[in-house]
């Protein structure tokens, strides 16, 4: 029988998917992929989960693209590449727009696609032998899905840089640059990466979940349309038990009372 290619396990509500291919890096087969989006799915489904943590096991997060799988690839035609290349697409969109908060607990080398995979997550915690790069350029390949992420995070400017030089950052670097929100001792991250989570607790799970579709649809939308936009997903709140709740805590002075419970 074969190893998995994903690890999960609950804290608590918070539920924990490793990338479990050790031997090459945790490398980003389509197959992996695959038990990502399944795992993402069965997060989403399970409503007693407060949030996600993205670990990487061994001595790295993930090294980007399975370079033997590429190879193949590379043999075949343009379909059979956009196809897996919108499978891969699909993982960022689905980790993007996740109802739930993900924490990326990366250690080791974050590189090409795993680089990403930590720039899409809503918060990095980098362990501090933690080394980023958006090392495509180097194998004659180009960071086509994860730009976008990498922009987001660091800006255009910054992000060209690390684009063309494809260069290697190391975890303080990587903190100044946007790369990463925090850095502590390689034992430290992933329980940095649950006490983030734990402090989101006091917030309504529905709030949360509306607030990223909002960070998600929101940038780059021209003012009169952004306005309209978030003009209705106001009115959506507003309906929602959580918001009903919330204004109820306040005028009674009390916690709020929130669904899931959280301690």
């Amino acid at each position: 029988m074969s190893a998995p290619l994903i690890t999960v396990r609950d804290v608590e509500d918070v539920r924990i998917v490793t990338l479990s291919r050790p031997e090459v890096k945790n490398a980003l087969s389509a197959d992996m992929v695959s038990a990502l989006l399944a795992a993402l799915d069965a997060a989403t489904a399970d409503l007693r989960l407060r949030g996600l943590v993205l670990a990487g096991a061994g001595a790295d997060f993930c090294a980007g693209a399975d370079l033997k799988s590429l190879q193949q690839l590379a043999t075949l035609g343009f379909e059979a590449n956009r196809a897996d290349s919108r499978h891969l697409a699909a993982l960022f969109t689905r980790i993007h727009r996740h109802r739930l908060p993900i924490v990326a607990a990366v250690h080791g080398h974050a590189l090409a696609g795993g680089a990403g995979l930590a720039c899409v997550c809503d918060r990095v915690v980098a362990a501090d032998d933690a080394k980023f790069g958006f090392t495509e350029a180097r194998i004659g390949f180009v960071a086509a899905i994860v730009s976008r992420f990498l922009v987001d995070r660091t800006g255009p400017r910054v992000a060209r840089e690390l684009l063309l030089t494809a260069r290697l950052v190391q975890a303080g670097e990587a903190l100044t640059l946007g790369l990463a929100d925090e850095v502590a001792p390689t034992a430290e991250v992933e329980a940095r990466a649950l006490a983030w989570l734990a402090s989101l607790r006091r917030c309504s799970s529905s709030s949360i979940a509306l607030t990223k579709t909002l960070l998600a649809d929101l940038p780059g939308t021209a003012a009169d349309a952004a306005l309209d936009w978030a003009a209705d997903l106001n009115a959506r709140t507003r309906a929602t038990d959580d918001c009903r709740e919330g204004i109820a805590s306040m005028l009674e002075k009390r916690k709020p009372r929130w669904w899931p419970p959280t301690s």
